[in-house]
Order: C-alpha cells, then structure tokens, then sequence
C-alpha cells in the first residue's frame, strides 16, 4: 500500500504513534510536510528551552525514543521505505539544534534555513545515512543534517554576529 491512499486524517488519529509520526498532523500537509514539521520543532522547543540544561537533554532522549519507536510502527502500517508524512525525524533533529545553539530568534531562522536545505540536497556523507534500514535510516539522514546545521551555524555565529 502507498502511503498516499492512507494517509490522512482517520490514518493520523487511527494511533498514538500515528499521531506522533506525522507530527501532529503538520505531516499531512500537501506542499512541504518536512518544512512544516520542522516549524512544529518550535512548539517542542519553546515548552523545554526554560528547563536546565540537564532536563532537556533527558527530555530530548525521552522524545528520542518515542520518535524513533512511531516512525518505525508508521513505516510498518504504511509499508513505505521513508514517506514524507512522516516528519518526526525532522521534529526530533532539528530539536536537536534548536537544544544546542545559543537562544537567538536570527539564529533559529538561519538554523531552519540550512536545516531545510541540508534535509533537501542531502550532500555526501548525510546521502549515506538514509540508506541504513527502517526508523535508523529515517531518523539517522536528519541527524546527520542537523549536526552539518549545528556546525555551520556556530560558525556564523562566531564569524558573522561575534
């Protein structure tokens, strides 16, 4: 089955870990479902950015974990290699670099930019992690994209707004 025959409001609401997967429906959207999901990181982001440091790296793996057992249930019941309507892996990298950067509304947006451009182009080494099987293949092309994020961003940091 195609994920685009069964993909839609009684899919996203037929299980938690639907629900979870697609991002809270941000997944469902027609045009650019992995932007939206990553915009949906901000609501994440902005309900743990005031914890200490410590919690929200305890919140994040816990939120790890769940990312990586929905999306591997969803890929199941969809039996689809990496279905665009799943943007859990983009929601939990890009937390990832929201987490990790200083708390800067010109650095998010730079953060989103390149996220979203690394996500697309999938330059050589992160073209290699989408290859690995089920959810680490999924997940593991959005965290190589996040870390290449993270880098870049820091360096624009230090070189440009230092």
């Amino acid at each position: 089955m195609g994920s685009g025959t069964l993909v839609n409001i009684k899919f996203l609401c037929s299980n938690f870990w639907h629900f979870i997967a697609l991002g809270f429906g941000s997944g469902l959207s027609k045009i650019a479902p992995g932007s939206f999901g990553t915009l949906m990181t901000f609501v994440y982001f902005f309900l743990i950015h005031k914890l200490d440091f410590q919690l929200q790296c305890l919140t994040y793996i816990l939120l790890f974990w769940l990312s990586f057992v929905s999306t591997q249930k969803t890929l199941i019941n969809l039996n689809v290699k990496d279905p665009s309507c799943i943007v859990i892996d983009e929601i939990i990298a890009f937390l990832f670099v929201l987490i990790l950067l200083p708390f800067s509304p010109y650095l998010f947006i730079i953060a989103f930019i390149l996220f979203r451009l690394f996500d697309i182009i999938k330059p050589w080494p992160i073209s290699l992690l989408e290859k690995l099987p089920g959810a680490f293949g999924v997940i593991a092309d959005d965290m190589g994209a996040a870390l290449a994020t993270l880098i870049l961003t820091l360096l624009i940091n230090i070189y440009v707004f230092a």
